[in-house]
């Protein structure tokens, strides 16, 4: 016999009220995904999450702490992901509040909260039952869910052959409740997981097929009412294409790329004052590129800081193009012989193992100048090969308007004949492409050395 049905145009939610004043359990839904989607979205995120390094499988609850705790800045919250698979996992609580956002899977979940405290539980078995209340979120729905510690969950697929849910959960104070000591020390020390925070319920306690299946159940849906006809076709439709989106149509794949600002790149005439003015004399190819940035992009309060800055910027935030054609480049030339480097050819030498003049005390350069007032910082790169010398300039110059110019130039004496063929093929590709590419990315990284390693989650640990 169908029960009352609620329509409303809002998310329609539900607020389970908690015994002894404590916080109640909210379920809400937000949005229907595409047929399938659940299932699909589950399977992805869930071989995503046990490649993460802090993945651990344990209670039926497959998860992932994705961000710990910051206590130096006063937040003691925490970032978590997890799964549930089609078998569910067993009844347990947590000390502190939980809240997270989630997806089901395609044949939706079945979510079960019971509020039976623990002197409840010690005066009789069918306590635990008592208290026990459901609610079953529809296929392929975004959800959210929040409830106060202490309180008894459960979550579980409406079908064998659809998991039940992937989640994101935030714990808004990771050091609320009450916890032993034990686990207590290991949250201080940023050192918890979603097992160690929790508490199994009770063999003995744990309800019967019978009570479950008696518990009040109440059933959310979007665009269809749980009982009518259309919801049940729209289930059945959505349980049988879930699993043939789970068939993976591609590898298991992430990018994480640095987007380079527009900053605006000039070519110059050959500059008439400087240390490259003297290197080479008997150049015969040369080229100037600027790279102009206003005074409110640059933090830096000295020119030689910024210029250590943009040197690591050629080594650590090198554009990738630029690499691979270094790499047909390298392989070309290997049977002549000639010198090779996996970096642009006008920095190559920041990869040099002679470290007898450094600048910064890290960057071996052939020759380096600092103005008096720090408004002027210059370094001279190059190298010399069997078909020709080069030598390059990478500087900093901060105009009394407040600007910066950032500059790198290059000057080549070929050697030989081939040497000649070898500029003349290269000099327009490098003017256009290669050195406004290496200036380009460099500033990047020197403007913000701190998203170098975005990629890598080791580089930025959780801290207490």
């Amino acid at each position: 016999m169908p029960g009352s049905t609620r329509d409303r145009r809002s998310f329609p939610a539900v607020q389970l009220p908690a015994q002894d004043g404590g916080s109640p359990t909210e379920v809400t839904l937000i949005a229907q995904l595409g047929i399938g989607a659940g299932d699909a979205l589950v399977s992805d995120a869930g071989q995503r999450q046990r490649h993460h390094p802090a993945f651990i499988d344990a209670l039926d609850e497959p998860s992932a702490r994705l961000g710990g705790m910051h206590l130096q800045h006063g937040d003691a919250s925490s970032l978590y992901s997890f799964t549930v698979g089609a078998g569910g996992h067993p009844f347990h609580r947590h000390a502190g509040p939980r809240m997270f956002t989630a997806i089901a899977g395609s044949a939706g979940a079945e979510l079960r909260f019971a509020t039976a405290s623990d002197a409840q539980l010690a005066a009789g078995p069918g306590a635990f039952a008592r208290t026990l209340r459901r609610v079953r979120i529809p296929p392929d729905c975004l959800f959210t869910v929040r409830f106060g510690g202490g309180t008894w969950h459960q979550f579980a697929s409406n079908h064998p052959a659809h998991p039940a849910l992937f989640a994101l959960s935030c714990h808004s104070d990771e050091l609320a409740g009450r916890m032993s000591e034990q686990t207590r020390a290991q949250v201080e020390r940023n050192a918890a997981d979603i097992p160690s925070l929790t508490e199994v319920l009770p063999e003995s306690y744990w309800p019967s097929c019978t009570s479950l299946a008696a518990a009040p159940l109440l059933q959310l849906s979007l665009q269809a009412a749980p009982p009518s006809v259309c919801a049940h076709l729209c289930a059945r439709t959505r349980a049988l294409l879930g699993p043939l989106r789970r068939i993976p149509m591609r590898p298991l794949r992430g990018f994480v790329e640095r987007a380079t600002p527009a900053y605006p790149i000039h070519s110059r005439p050959a500059p008439t004052d400087g240390l490259l003015t003297t290197a080479l004399p008997h150049s015969h190819y040369q080229d100037l590129t600027t790279l102009c940035l206003e005074p409110s992009q640059v933090l830096h309060r000295s020119a030689s800081a910024l210029l250590a800055d943009v040197l690591e910027g050629f080594l650590r935030n090198p554009p990738s193009g630029v690499g691979q054609l270094m790499a047909l480049r390298n392989r070309l030339v290997a049977p002549l012989r000639l010198r090779t480097s996996p970096l642009g050819c006008p920095v190559s030498s920041l990869l040099s193992t002679d470290r007898s003049r450094l600048f910064a005390g890290r960057f071996p350069v052939l020759d380096s100048h600092i103005d008096t007032q720090d408004n002027d910082a210059e370094v001279l790169l190059g190298a010399d090969d069997r078909h020709l010398r080069f030598r390059s300039s990478v500087r900093v110059q901060r105009h009394r308007d407040g600007h910066v110019e950032i500059s790198l130039g290059s000057r080549v004496q070929t050697l030989n004949a081939f040497g000649g063929m070898y500029m003349a093929l290269i000099d327009a590709g490098h003017r256009h492409y290669v050195a406004p590419a290496l200036l380009r990315r460099a500033v990047e990284h020197a403007l913000a050395p701190e998203l170098a390693n975005l990629e890598d989650p080791a580089a930025h640990p959780a801290h207490c």
